[in-house]
């Protein structure tokens, strides 16, 4: 399974995604668990804000999930897309924008 890890991790920095954020990613799949920002920090070693920009960017791609929990405090935690679900997500946002496109270059060819 370790050889399929390492293509999607290919997969992903071909597609822009951050040498740190891939390590977010598969400190969150490994844990398999919901992770606060400052739990993250705390594994991995860097800042608390490099760590919020890089889990939003993940976020936003459908890459990590977040909840939203208040125990004392009001806040999100993290937890990993499964590989295979976060293919299915690549694979439906590459045909949208590839349609979207054949779509504008038939626009334009009528026109």
């Amino acid at each position: 399974m370790g050889d399929v890890h390492e293509r999607l991790e290919a997969l992903l920095r071909s597609l822009g995604v951050k040498k740190t954020e891939l390590r977010i990613y598969r400190l969150l799949l490994e844990r398999g668990k919901p992770m606060r920002i400052k739990e993250i920090q705390g594994e991995l070693g860097i800042s608390e804000r490099s760590v919020r920009e890089h889990v939003l960017s993940l976020y936003r791609r459908g890459i990590l999930k977040r909840k939203l929990i208040e125990q004392g405090w009001l806040g999100y935690v993290y937890t990993a897309v499964s590989p295979a679900e976060v293919l299915e997500n690549i694979k439906a946002s590459l045909i949208k924008r590839i349609n979207e496109i054949e779509n504008e270059l038939k626009n334009k060819s009528r026109n």
